[in-house]
Order: C-alpha cells, then structure tokens, then sequence
C-alpha cells in the first residue's frame, strides 16, 4: 500500500542515499521548483547524499552547466548519473558499431565529443550518413518541438530491413517542457522496437544507470546500505519501475507526467485516485506526494 506523504524530511531519516529523477521532479525544464531544491539542500544537512538520476541524452557535465544555469544550487546534490554517459560508454563499446547515424537534435553533438578518458583507448565512433550507417544513436527528435516519433516511421522502416541497432540515449516517452509536452528518444525507440527493430536502452528503469548511480554514490570511498537508498520521480515506468527492479525503496511525484490523473489539487493527490491508478499500473512505490518538498 502506498503513503501518501506531505514532505520528504517526514521519512527521510530512514534513508542516506536519493536517487532523485530531474525534470518534472526538480525542474520543469524551464525552472527549478524552489521546494524541491529545499527539500534536497535539508537532506544533506542532515547527512544524506544526493545522486541526481536522469535520462537526459547527455553528460553529467552538460547536465551540471546546465543546472548551474537554471540557478540551481550544488547544496542540493552531490552527483550526477545521466543516461547519456551509461548509453555513451555503451556505443564506445560498439554497442551498434562504429560508424553512427545521429537521430538527434544539435544540441545533442556533445555526446559524441565530449569523450571519457578512456575512450581514448577505442577504436574511434565515426559519425555517418544513414545510408552508410552501422547503427543508430538516437538522442531525441531532430526538431523535437514540432516533430513525432511518426516523422520517422519511413526511414526506421529501412533500418530495420538493414538490420541496424537502435541504441537509445532517453528512454523517457515524453517529459514537459513548460506547458509544452514534447517527445524523447524513448518515443522513438518504442516505435522501432514495435516495427521490429532492435533498441538498446542503458537510462531508467534499466539497471546500467543505477550501476553508475551507486559508482557516482560512492566516489571519495562513501559507502551506503541497499536498504537506505530511495529512488525519487515522477516516471512510473522509469523512475518507480526501476526503483522497484533495483529492490529500493520509492517515491512517487505525482505532480508531474501524471497530475491530471489524481485530482485538481496538485499539491495533494486525491487518495482514491491515486490508488485506482497505480492499480491499473500495477505499479506500487513506497512513497507518494504530489511535489517534491
């Protein structure tokens, strides 16, 4: 049965480690929700650690400027894990080769320059035309605020009758953007998995992220008992699903993707609701409230 709480600090004490998903949870992409940050920043006063966990197609570098840029503060986390360096050590790797077709917007470049150290030791990942392409790395949308995953319904069409490997940067559907809903590279991957072609997912809910999480976690020699680690989100199939796979503990934002679904109220998910859904979701976190605070 979940809880429906009113704040985190009423059961944070039980916890050391957050795994804590970004936009809709801490930022609607345009904004940083200022309760959410307090709630993060009183967290580690306390002692806690903070690994921010999300499926941004990018490093945690770009990820971290980023931040830095929407004013939120470094008092509130202590890492980043993004599916970008889980899914970027993956293509250096030669998940789906190495000459790559980009299905991305430009902004997404960085993940094919900003390289680890290590890579330096692999054979190089050649960015190519599709007609000449090994796999697929898809990033997002070429043009994600006007386009959707059936623009590309052709062009996946052939891939698959190639038999190219879709490795899949986000596997997040959609997510916010202000008032806009946009699609992600999940959308895309969903799609090409139902066409019957190959993607390859590394971000939540699936277990690559989480290895990382705990890597970040434990820099500097910290060290954290499964039992004392929550994961935070507003995606049920990503950040609760993948929660629940890793055995930890989980808290629902309902104020997110889902807030239509329980009530006017934002803030307060109607219980009734809210347990009629996770029901049909067959999905049942810890924890549940509707904005972080």
């Amino acid at each position: 049965m979940t809880r429906i709480i009113q704040d985190f600090a009423s059961v944070s004490d039980n916890y050391e480690l957050a795994l804590v998903d970004l936009w809709g949870c801490v930022h609607n992409g345009q904004a940083v929700y200022p309760t959410a940050e307090a709630a993060l920043v009183a967290f580690r006063a306390q002692g806690g650690r903070v690994v921010l966990v999300t499926n941004a197609p990018r490093t945690r570098a770009t990820v971290a400027a980023r931040l830095d840029q929407m004013g939120l503060s470094r008092d509130a986390y202590d890492g980043i894990a993004t599916s970008g360096d889980a899914t970027q050590a993956a293509m250096l790797m030669g998940a789906v080769g190495q000459r790559i077709w980009h299905l991305g917007p430009q902004k997404d470049d960085d993940f094919f320059t900003d390289l680890p150290d290590w890579a330096r030791d692999r054979p190089d990942i050649t960015r190519v035309g599709f007609d000449e392409a090994e796999g697929i790395v898809c990033t997002g949308l070429i043009d994600e605020l006007s386009e959707t995953p059936e623009t590309y319904r052709g062009r996946l069409l052939s891939a698959k009758v190639r038999g190219l490997k879709l490795l899949c940067a986000n596997p997040d559907l959609i997510v916010d953007y202000g008032d806009q809903r946009i699609f992600c590279a999940g959308a895309i991957a969903q799609l090409y998995a139902e066409m019957g072609g190959e993607s390859l997912y590394f971000g939540k809910p699936h277990p690559p992220i989480y290895d990382l999480a705990r890597r970040v976690a434990s820099e500097g020699g910290w060290r954290v008992s499964e039992e004392r680690i929550i994961a935070i989100g507003d995606g049920i199939r990503t950040d609760v699903q993948g929660g629940l796979g890793e055995g930890i503990d989980t808290l629902f934002i309902t104020g997110g993707l889902a807030a239509a679904e329980f009530g006017p109220d934002v803030e307060n998910p109607d219980a009734d609701m809210l347990s009629a859904w996770l029901q049909a979701q067959e999905m049942h976190p810890t924890f549940a409230m509707g904005r972080l605070r």
